[in-house]
């Protein structure tokens, strides 16, 4: 199901050192950055290249440690981390912000996008605007929008051609009461999990797949008991 993926890069403007990531004698401020996704993945290294430029642009004044991996809590962990201050900045994805400030459902709807140029004219818009104005008084300060590519349905039972083929399906999804309500709609069973939770679940046979894009699908291994990706 080609629904676009848009993650949301979001900081809290309260600052709070938990780093351990080496000083330098220029450096006034280290703040901490939480990604759930291994040291190689796309938001990753986006978060390394964004650690670099303040680095450089603050003349190393600022340094931004980058704790990969999970390593600092899942999603839901780290937003809350984030809102009184135990984290500095997060990339995190819309369902779990969804938590937070509701309008994200908006953006988690299946086909809304024609293409990823219509998604960026979208969310550099008005629109996108006023979206991230809705943060105000969150206690998280929204600075960009992220995308890791459209999220599709994998599975190890059979090809999913059509809405048919997703009955009786126990898949993975985040959680959310959107995506769960509608993976129901489609005629599947949903079962909300943790991201770290979905490759022993499949390996386990707990759910039969999930939905999420290519990096996930393949950096994860998840392509290791779901071999139909859709």
């Amino acid at each position: 199901m080609k629904n676009k993926l848009v993650w949301l890069l979001a900081f809290i403007a309260m600052i709070f050192n938990i780093s351990c990531v080496r000083k330098k004698p220029d450096t006034e401020y280290v703040f901490t950055y939480a990604e759930n996704h291994p040291k190689d993945y796309p938001t990753t290294l986006g978060a390394f290249e964004f650690a670099e430029l303040v680095e450089e642009k603050s003349n190393g004044r600022i340094m931004i440690d980058v704790v990969y991996d999970g390593k600092l809590g899942d999603e839901l962990s780290v937003i809350k981390q984030l809102k009184f201050g135990g984290i500095d900045f997060a990339r995190a994805s819309i369902s779990p912000l969804s938590n937070e400030v509701s309008i994200l459902n908006v953006l988690q709807m299946p086909y809304l996008y024609r293409d990823e140029e219509h998604m960026w004219n979208v969310l550099y818009s008005e629109i996108g605007e006023e979206i991230l104005a809705e943060f105000e008084g969150s206690g998280i300060v929204p600075l960009s929008f992220y995308t890791a590519g459209a999220r599709n349905f994998y599975n190890n039972v059979r090809p999913i051609e059509n809405i048919k083929d997703l009955e009786g399906l126990k898949i993975r999804v985040q959680q959310s009461d959107l995506m769960k309500d509608m993976v129901k709609m489609l005629g599947a069973e949903p079962v909300a999990q943790e991201y770290s939770q979905v490759y022993a679940s499949l390996q386990r046979g707990v759910i039969d797949g999930a939905e999420n894009n290519i990096p996930s699908y393949i950096s994860a291994m998840h392509f290791q008991y779901a071999k139909y990706y859709t």
